[in-house]
């Protein structure tokens, strides 16, 4: 025993009360600081972010080499007679099977009064559809099509498209 008196030898030890984790959940709100403490990185599922980022076929990303000149496409001479061959030719139109980057500006040929739309993950073009991509038409010509007043909306899957 030590020869010292003061007031902290008479404290009881912590062993008593469950140890030094005990002692601490008297004072603090331990459920709190689970919650709001940095726990370090995450984990990441790779799976999910790959169903999510846009499939990038070469540098700088686009649809160019999954895409053909509308000018290939003689219905659309007839559907846009306001636009020369020159300009069809400029006017790279997605194929079929072609899978549209989410969040990615686009408007379908088909359906020009709808205006613009943004795609949804997953959202892929079908042979009914002739959507052209922004990001890969030059501003001029994409104006000309839908106008620059246009904000697009989000393209909502119809219910029973999977």
């Amino acid at each position: 025993m030590s020869d010292d008196h003061s007031p902290g030898d008479r404290r009881q030890p912590y062993s008593g009360r469950g140890g030094p984790e005990a002692r601490h959940a008297e004072t603090h709100d331990v459920r709190r600081e689970e919650l709001t403490n940095p726990v370090g990185p995450q984990t990441e599922d790779p799976s999910f972010a790959a169903q999510l980022a846009p499939v990038e076929e070469g540098p700088g990303g686009g649809h160019t080499a999954e895409s053909a000149p509308a000018a290939d496409d003689k219905a659309l001479h007839n559907r846009l007679p306001e636009l020369t061959g020159d300009e069809l030719a400029r006017l790279p139109v997605l194929e079929p099977g072609t899978r549209l980057e989410q969040g990615g500006t686009y408007v379908d040929l088909n359906r020009l009064d709808d205006g613009p739309f943004k795609a949804l993950g997953g959202h892929e073009a079908t042979a009914s559809d002739r959507y052209v991509a922004k990001r890969d038409t030059d501003y001029e010509l994409w104006n000309r099509l839908v106008g620059d007043d246009h904000d697009p909306e989000i393209e909502r899957p119809e219910e029973g498209v999977g």
